[in-house]
C-alpha cells in the first residue's frame, strides 16, 4: 500500500470533503494508485505539465511499496513452512533421548546419568561433580587431561561409597583446570523426550523432557 496526500486526492475528485472522508486513511491499492495517475495526467495544467521525473519517481515509490508488501508475503509463506517443517521434527522425538544444555540431571532408582562437557580449552584436568538438593557433594568424577571440545561424562548412579543414590534431581557440575586455576564449564544432560508441546510461530515449540521439564526444541544439541 502507499500513502497520498488527502490534497492531492481532493484536487482530483477522488476524495469526499465531508469529515467522515477527511478522517479515513487515504492508503491505496494499484488499481487506485493507477487511476489517480491517470486523473492526474488528465488534469495536468497544459502550462505546468507534469515532470517526467516527477512522474517516474511516484511510480518508482509505488512498485518499492508493492515489492517489499510481496517481499513480507514471501517471508511470511516460508516462516509458516519452516514452522511445520520443526514441528513435525519435533513430534517425531517422543520417546527419544536428547542432549540439552542443563545443570539438573534426573536419577531413577537403579539408573544412571549421562552427560557431555562443553569444554572450550583444553586442560590438565577435567572434574564433573554431582551434588544432591542441599548442595552436597555425591560423586566426583575425574575424567583426567584432555582437548578442547565436547566431552562425554556417565554417572553411574553410586555414591562416593559405592551404594546407589537414591533416585531424584541432582545438580552437576564440571570443573577444568586451567592455567593452575579451576574453571567452570557448561554441561549437558541426556533425557527421554516425553511429548512435546506446538505453541504459536512466536511461541516456538517446546519438548518436556524427563526430569528437566519443557526445554525449546531448538536447546537439543543432540538426539541420540
Amino acid at each position: 500500500m502507499t500513502t497520498v496526500d488527502p490534497a492531492t486526492l481532493q484536487s482530483l475528485g477522488l476524495s469526499s470533503t465531508s469529515t467522515a472522508s477527511k478522517t479515513k486513511s487515504s492508503s491505496i491499492g494499484q488499481d487506485e494508485f493507477l487511476k489517480l495517475m491517470m486523473t492526474q495526467l488528465k488534469n495536468q495544467d497544459p502550462m505546468k505539465p507534469l515532470e517526467s521525473g516527477e512522474f517516474l519517481s511516484q511510480i518508482a515509490q509505488f512498485s518499492a511499496v508493492s515489492g517489499i508488501q510481496d517481499l513480507q508475503a514471501s517471508f511470511k509463506t516460508l516462516s509458516s513452512s519452516i514452522y511445520s517443517n520443526q514441528a513435525l521434527q519435533a513430534s517425531s522425538l517422543v520417546g527419544r533421548t536428547v542432549l540439552v544444555p542443563s545443570t539438573n540431571a534426573a536419577l531413577v532408582a537403579g539408573g544412571q546419568v549421562s552427560g557431555a562437557i562443553d569444554l572450550t580449552t583444553s586442560t590438565t584436568q577435567l572434574v564433573v561433580g554431582v551434588y544432591d538438593s542441599t548442595g552436597q557433594l555425591v560423586r566426583r568424577i575425574s575424567l583426567g587431561p584432555q582437548a578442547a571440545g565436547q566431552i562425554a561424562f556417565n554417572w553411574d548412579g553410586l555414591t562416593e561409597a559405592g551404594t546407589p543414590a537414591a533416585a531424584g534431581t541432582y545438580r552437576i557440575r564440571a570443573e577444568a583446570e586451567v592455567g593452575g586455576q579451576g574453571v567452570a564449564m557448561d554441561t549437558l544432560v541426556s533425557s527421554k523426550v516425553e511429548s512435546v508441546v506446538l505453541g504459536s510461530q512466536d511461541g516456538g515449540i517446546q519438548l518436556n523432557l524427563t526430569g528437566l521439564g519443557g526445554v525449546d526444541f531448538a536447546a537439543v544439541r543432540q538426539i541420540m
